[in-house]
């Protein structure tokens, strides 16, 4: 078997400079769901027919199991497909099917299309069809006294009786590679589009006596395609709410499973929790027990067992150990690694950095580029300084340091194994274990002091 994929269509109504099959839909290109699909089922040759924004689609997609193939003039699907013949591996025998996808239906699954292979076996053209009550805008499928398929009349060169048919074509086809190159050789353009409709092979196939058979898709709107937003829109729900329903029937305790969007290769343990409003990409996985917080965003993320992420949080790129605490509003960004029971919390900030085994910074600090040991207490407001203006540097603490608030540590820098940190301190060299350090000078007050006033505007 072959696939090829046409993804050339331009997508004039999504009023977008980005192609319509780079749109994404639960976070990733609709073309790169059908490629997905399309590899499970193992075909000998990938091919993918491009057209409109060609080169960024080929760029963003590009893998070595991909034939890339130019249309550059967009003449209908017979002429699409005739630009990706040339590239199809030869026929073994009379059975081998080209099944053909399009790159704006991404929801199609690999059970609809295997049921639709198992109809093109033996050398059948195989057509996946659904019932619409309102069929409007699609081909019709046409079919004799005895039920079967003679042809497929697309709306515009469609009769009023023909029109009528509420069984439409969606396009999906299982074609057998033998007579497939005369069959499309054979195509005429001469019709209301000026175009050279694929769906003609079904006239020939009939004349030659072959088999022309159907399947319907286990669910309606795995064939629905993308022509524009507001379809985008509907689709993206539809897959939310499939993913939801997987995550629901596994035993994860969803708040709202209509409020939640998951743009992941998202993996659960037993006994998780996700409240409402959160949001997850690139691959994230949550151990047993684990809570999540409202609003919460996780991207490329593991979280541990055991472990809260509360309301509010962005982490991103981050190891989470078990029973960790995370917020709410605390940000951990790319790098950062909580070890078991550590503590991060309101308006936290984490980059690059470990935090050792029940270690806490619970109130408005920012740690970047630092190793911090075990049962650590960092103060409020205390920061690393990690950037000279041109570089970063590192700072070390210890395990048992006690970091006072409104502290500066001013990296390169070490804190020694259960030194303290005076509150207010600017420590620009390392604090010795076990010793008070402070950089406080000696307090003040002026009498005559006072406070500056507003000027007058008219001044």
């Amino acid at each position: 078997m072959d696939i090829a994929i046409l993804a050339a269509g331009q997508g004039k109504r999504m009023y977008s400079d980005l192609p319509k099959v780079l749109h994404p839909l639960a976070g990733k290109p609709l073309l790169a769901h059908v490629l997905d699909t399309a590899r499970q089922l193992k075909p000998k040759r990938l091919v993918v027919v491009y057209g409109h924004g060609g080169e960024q689609v080929r760029e963003q997609l590009d893998s070595d199991d991909i034939v890339w193939v130019k249309q550059a003039e967009q003449l209908g699907t017979g002429h699409a497909v005739q630009q990706a013949l040339p590239h199809i591996t030869d026929a073994s025998d009379d059975s081998d099917p080209l099944l053909l996808l399009y790159g704006d239906v991404p929801l199609i699954t690999e059970q609809s299309l295997l049921k639709l292979l198992a109809q093109a076996d033996g050398g059948a053209l195989a057509i996946m069809t659904v019932e619409l009550a309102d069929p409007g805008g699609y081909g019709r499928i046409v079919r004799d006294a005895y039920g079967r398929v003679s042809a497929i009349v697309e709306q515009k060169d469609a009769s009023l009786q023909q029109q009528k048919i509420c069984e439409i074509n969606t396009g999906i086809m299982a074609i057998p590679k033998a007579p497939l190159a005369q069959w499309l050789d054979e195509l005429r353009n001469d019709n209301a589009q000026g175009e050279y409709y694929l769906t003609d092979i079904v006239g020939q196939a009939v004349a030659s006596g072959r088999g022309v058979l159907t399947e319907k898709p286990d669910h309606s709107h795995e064939v629905e395609g993308v022509n524009d937003q507001l379809q985008l829109a509907k689709l993206e729900r539809i897959w939310q709410q499939r993913f939801a329903s997987q995550l629901l029937q596994q035993g994860v305790r969803l708040a709202d499973s209509a409020r939640i969007d998951i743009r992941a290769q998202l993996s659960c343990g037993r006994d998780v929790t996700i409240d409402v409003g959160c949001v997850f990409s690139g691959a994230v996985e949550l151990g047993d027990n684990v809570t999540i917080g409202p609003y919460c965003v996780l991207q490329d993320v593991t979280v541990g067992s055991g472990a809260r992420i509360e309301a509010f949080s962005h982490i991103v790129g981050a190891s989470i150990g078990e029973r960790a605490v995370v917020g709410p509003y605390a940000r951990l960004r790319p790098g950062t690694v909580l070890a078991s029971a550590a503590h991060v919390g309101n308006f936290v900030e984490i980059k690059a950095s470990h935090i050792g085994d029940a270690s806490k910074a619970n109130h408005l600090s920012y740690i970047g580029d630092a190793d911090v040991g075990k049962r650590v207490n960092i103060g409020a407001g205390a920061i690393t300084c990690n950037y000279d203006g041109a570089n970063k540097h590192r700072s070390i603490i210890e395990d048992d340091a006690f970091i006072g608030s409104d502290s500066q540590l001013v990296a390169p820098v070490k804190v020694g194994k259960g030194a303290t940190i005076g509150a207010g301190t600017t420590l620009t060299g390392d604090a010795p274990a076990n010793e008070l350090t402070t950089s406080r000078i000696r307090q003040r007050s002026f009498p005559d002091w006072q406070r500056p006033q507003k000027k007058d505007a008219k001044n």
